[in-house]
């Protein structure tokens, strides 16, 4: 008796889930939003505890450690064993160091706040990153830039609600981003029930066989040139992050209110970017965004330290646009080469480049208080040539059109 074939049908057409997509979008904007608070009200801390340039680096230093440094293990952790109520857990730890940041009043616990809400990014980032994708059906490309342009909107209107509530009001003030931190909790808690009931079927669709035919060593070549663009990106963008409004009110006087603007147009076209770069990267290759975005920025950034306030605004809307549209099409591409660990993926390149750029930028901290701010804009305006190594990525998507 023979066995018909009807009783292993092919399986449907994976549908994007907007809902949970929008869900981990959403709380993305709100973790990086609190994250954004802490560099946006440096200025402020920086008077009242009486820090050098070197003490705002290693603030940084703290936060992109415990906020990087973490998620690799994390999310190789959870790719064996996935936690799916581990994102709600993590952002606990970022409602107590918002609750201690407002409250601390010595250079040491100033640190500890710090680390803990990087040890709430360092949970929700790998975890949320992979509900992304498995709530993304085949559109891994533009689920990833909406994912990440959640965590981008929240890095621009932090400065801006920080200079609103909290500066010039007092540091008692950080605690009202609590209520954001418990609204991300509440959110998470329904993303976490959604995603424990779909694990099992995503995990059959992923693993051994899904990935490109390369070997190990093209494998990591590959990673490895990876990291070192999302390196360049990273340490650029932080340099503009931590240091921006300093920049501005140095060079051009401004007052801390009117360099915090300036800041959120940056960031704002950041978001931009991120969440036009996943897309285009979905229709025309990830590759071709990898090299416009990263390599394209470099005659702006190498412009910037020669600019008037007028073309320095305009310049750095333009690197924000240009050099963040790559990011998605990069952890995309990393997560085919590697299918089956999108949390050690997402670990290693939301976080371990993250923390490696933290290092740079108490670096950079140091060399500002030695040769001023503006030299070192000179120096990191020659990393977007990194781009170049996009030469060597292989063509994973025409392997996989033949």
């Amino acid at each position: 008796m023979s066995i018909s074939p009807a009783i292993n049908p092919t399986p449907a057409a994976p549908v994007t889930v907007m809902r949970i997509l929008g869900a981990v979008a959403f709380v993305h904007l709100l973790n990086d939003l609190i994250q954004a608070v802490l560099p946006a009200i440096y200025p402020m801390l920086k008077e009242q505890f009486g820090l050098t340039f070197t003490q705002v680096g290693l603030i940084t230093l703290t936060f992109q450690c415990t906020a990087s440094l973490l998620q690799p293990w994390i999310g190789l952790y959870t790719d064996r064993r996935p936690i799916p109520f581990l994102l709600p857990i993590g952002m606990c730890f970022t409602l107590l160091g918002v609750l201690m940041l407002a409250v601390v009043d010595t250079f040491p616990t100033l640190l500890m706040a710090a680390g803990l809400i990087g040890i709430g990014s360092s949970a929700f980032h790998p975890e949320a990153s992979r509900v992304a994708r498995m709530a993304s059906g085949t559109r891994y490309g533009f689920a990833q830039s909406l994912f990440q342009v959640g965590g981008n909107a929240g890095s621009a209107l932090g400065p801006l609600l920080a200079a609103a509530i909290v500066v010039g009001r007092g540091q008692g003030n950080i605690a009202w981003f609590a209520l954001v931190a418990v609204l991300a909790i509440s959110v998470l808690y329904g993303v976490s029930r959604w995603y424990k009931n779909h694990l099992l079927t995503f995990q059959r669709k992923t693993g051994a066989g899904h990935g490109p035919q390369l070997s190990r060593k093209q494998i990591v070549r590959a990673l490895m040139v990876l990291a070192f663009l999302v390196f360049s990106k990273y340490l650029y963008m932080s340099s503009l992050t931590s240091y921006y409004t300093f920049y501005l009110i140095e060079k051009f006087s401004l007052s801390v209110a009117s360099a915090q603007i300036y800041l959120f147009l940056f960031l704002a076209a950041v978001a931009a970017g991120t969440f036009l770069g996943g897309p285009i990267g979905d229709r025309i290759g990830r590759k071709r965004v990898i090299w416009i975005s990263i390599l394209g920025a470099a005659p702006f950034t190498l412009a910037l330290p020669y600019a008037n306030l007028f073309w320095s605004a305009a310049l750095t809307v333009i690197i924000g646009f240009v050099i963040s549209s790559a990011f998605s099409a990069i952890v995309v591409f990393a997560q085919e080469l590697v299918p089956g660990n999108v949390g050690m993926i997402a670990g290693i390149f939301f976080g371990l480049m993250f923390g490696i750029s933290g290092i740079g930028a108490a670096a950079m901290g140091k060399m500002a208080d030695v040769y001023g701010i503006a030299f070192v804009y000179q120096i990191c305006s020659y990393l977007p040539l990194l781009g170049m190594l996009t030469v060597l990525l292989p063509n994973i998507e025409r392997r996989a059109a033949k």
